[in-house]
Order: structure tokens, then sequence, then C-alpha cells
């Protein structure tokens, strides 16, 4: 397997990415893998190497890199502080130059099949997820947000707003326990994808915690971490050849 990282320029600044891409001859279908609040990860660039062994070229940026190199080493009440911090500076439309960057890279790259692309985000990134597919609609065929925070707001911006935009097939996940996603998001997501006809599919995880797909958490469930990556993978063979 091939793995580079690249730096990708952007209206804000440099923005560093992790890539990899399975050896062959032929073009790969692309997957934009969009981080979490704690951050730019080894446990990240091991979930970006399985989808990649799948026969798919993965790129991972820091979607951090505005406020500078942040790592985290360890997760804890102090850590939390800063990437809550990070996350409530980072806006959609910040996110969507990135993607726009992102999207320009990957249709530069030799490596990389021309056409639509997946994209799949957790956490904060469920809302970048769902925004990215009604902002770049005709760039992006199979989407999949989990357990995603922000999706459903009060703000203008709120990405529920543009599910009458998207094209892509999309998957949401959620977990059945998470004091990050209101009650009232599932039901007015669900809603809005029901009235605009997309192709979805949206579920909630019995017995799971926020956070439930990453092997390094203590809340970790194996069998729901599963079925979604073979979710999202049937999605990409079926979008992405």
């Amino acid at each position: 397997m091939h793995e580079r990282q690249f730096q990708i320029e952007t209206p804000d600044g440099t923005m560093p990415t992790f890539t990899c891409w399975h050896e062959g001859d032929e073009p790969l279908g692309a997957i934009v893998f969009y981080m979490d609040a704690p951050g730019i990860r080894e446990e990240l660039f091991d979930m970006a190497r399985r989808m990649a062994s799948a026969g798919y070229y993965v790129i991972l940026p820091d979607l951090f890199y505005r406020f500078g190199t942040i790592r985290f080493p360890f997760r804890s009440a102090y850590t939390k502080v800063v990437w809550r911090a990070i996350m409530a500076e980072l806006s959609n439309a910040m996110v969507m130059e990135d993607t726009r960057a992102l999207l320009d890279f990957l249709d530069g790259q030799e490596a990389v099949r021309r056409g639509p692309k997946a994209c799949i985000g957790y956490c904060m990134s469920g809302r970048i997820v769902t925004t990215a597919a009604g902002t770049f609609a005709d760039a992006f065929s199979a989407c999949a947000s989990l357990y995603g925070v922000g999706i459903v707001t009060a703000k203008e911006d709120s990405p529920h707003f543009l599910v009458k935009d998207i094209k892509a097939e999309m998957y949401f996940g959620f977990a059945e326990t998470d004091s990050t996603v209101p009650a009232y998001v599932i039901p007015t997501l669900q809603a809005e994808l029901d009235a605009h006809g997309v192709n979805h599919v949206l579920e909630v995880h019995p017995g799971t915690e926020h956070g439930f797909c990453f092997p390094e958490r203590e809340v970790y469930d194996g069998a729901a971490a599963e079925k979604v990556h073979a979710h999202f993978m049937d999605m990409c063979a079926r979008n992405l050849g």
C-alpha cells in the first residue's frame, strides 16, 4: 500500500493531509475521510488504511490546521476544552473551502479515478459530511455520517437545510445513548430526507454510545462498528465501482 503526506494549499493556509491507496495499475475511487474532534492520530490512519485496502484512494485532511498543529496523545477533560473551543470556531463554510481544495487535489492525481467520490465522517464531521453532500452534490455519490454532531441546529448554516440539494446515497448512523445529539435531531433529519426523496438509510444502533466506532474507546462496540464499516464499503462499491 502507498502512503504519502501532502500539503494542500487553501485560502486560509496549508492543510496537511494523509493519503493511502491500494497498489495497482488502474485509477481508484476516492474517499474523503473527515476526522473527528480529537483530531489526527494513528487510530485514524489505521481506519484510512483499512478503507484503502478494499481498493480505494483515501485522503484524511487535518481540519484543525488553521489553529496550528494540534495533536492529543491522550484524552482527558482538559483536551476536550481545546477541541471544543476549536469546533466552535471551525465553521461549515471553512471546511467547505477545504473540501473544494481537496476535490481539486484529487482531480489532479493520476491514481484517482475521475467522477463522483465518497466521504465519511464521525462526531463533529457528521455535520461536515452532510454539508459537503449538499454543497458539492455532483462531486459525492456516497456519504456516511456516524453519530454526527450539529446536523440540525437553529443556525442559518445548519446542514439539514442542504438536504434538499443532496444527490448522493446517504447513511446516517446514530448511537442509542448520545448527549451530543438532542432528541429533535433524528426526527427533523428524517423528515427532511423523506420530504426530498434522498436515497438513504438512517438507523440508531441499540446499546451503543457516542464514539462506538473507534477501537481505542471504552465505548467501542465491535458488532455495530463492523456493521457500519460493511455498509459504507458496500455503498462505495455500488457508487464508485
